[in-house]
């Protein structure tokens, strides 16, 4: 049966006040544009957002927080957005910083259906607080909880009608991670083709993790910072 979508306000209608949101995106690459565009219209309040990063004040998870939409985020680095560093020190935003593959293992093992497993990643730092130790073989390990989301929200640039999914690249980021963990994932792609169309060893992520598809246009693939040589 096809996915496929042509709006998404239909594959978003149940999201509601207070859901988390696991995206996919790594800085600005591969990153669900038309979704975001469509939850601030939809203007919904205190999510809870679980990505790599928070985008940059005027693109990506940045037009969501300069909404006021995010009241809770789990992120490795949130280092190039001006409104999210204003929100954090007025105390209007709570931030969980996580090691970078400690997160991603997270998402995978949400996707898994394992609840919780031990890393040596945070051992002696404030990452530790609050969390059980154990060891094993001489060494020490923090017990990490898996994540899953309400929904899962994700770019690829290809699609079946099925939902086979391909990544551009370095867009393989963290979107199949979020694509596994999340309850409903919205895949945006930039083409979709018929079933039998991709050959199965193209295809990165499969359709039985992906509820819905959408095809977006005029994608502006922003850079976050230009580097060009000098003459």
């Amino acid at each position: 049966m096809s996915k496929v979508v042509h709006s998404l306000t239909d594959a978003l209608q149940t999201l509601k006040d207070g859901d988390t949101l696991l995206v996919g995106g790594f800085g600005l690459c591969g990153i669900p544009e038309k979704c975001i565009e469509e939850i601030k219209r939809k203007n919904v309040k205190n999510l809870t957002i679980v990505s790599n990063n928070c985008g940059i004040d005027d693109c990506g998870l940045g037009i969501l927080l300069a909404n006021r939409q995010i009241k809770k985020i789990v992120a490795s680095y949130v280092g190039e957005n001006k409104t999210f560093e204003q929100q954090f020190l007025n105390g209007e935003i709570e931030v969980i910083l996580t090691p970078q593959g400690t997160l991603a293992e997270q998402l995978r093992a949400g996707g898994a259906g394992i609840p919780a497993f031990y890393t040596p990643a945070g051992v002696g730092t404030l990452v530790a607080q609050g969390k059980e130790t154990r060891e094993f073989n001489g060494k020490k390990y923090l017990l990490e909880h898996a994540i899953t989301g309400d929904f899962g929200i994700i770019k690829a640039q290809k699609a079946d009608t099925y939902g086979n999914l391909i990544f551009n690249k370095t867009a393989r980021n963290f979107n199949p991670l979020c694509a596994a963990a999340g309850k409903i994932t919205i895949a945006e792609v930039e083409e979709i083709v018929e079933v039998g169309e991709l050959q199965p060893d193209e295809i990165h992520l499969p359709g039985i993790y992906v509820q819905y598809i959408y095809q977006g246009k005029n994608y502006e693939k922003r850079i976050e910072k230009i580097t060009t040589r000098e003459s």
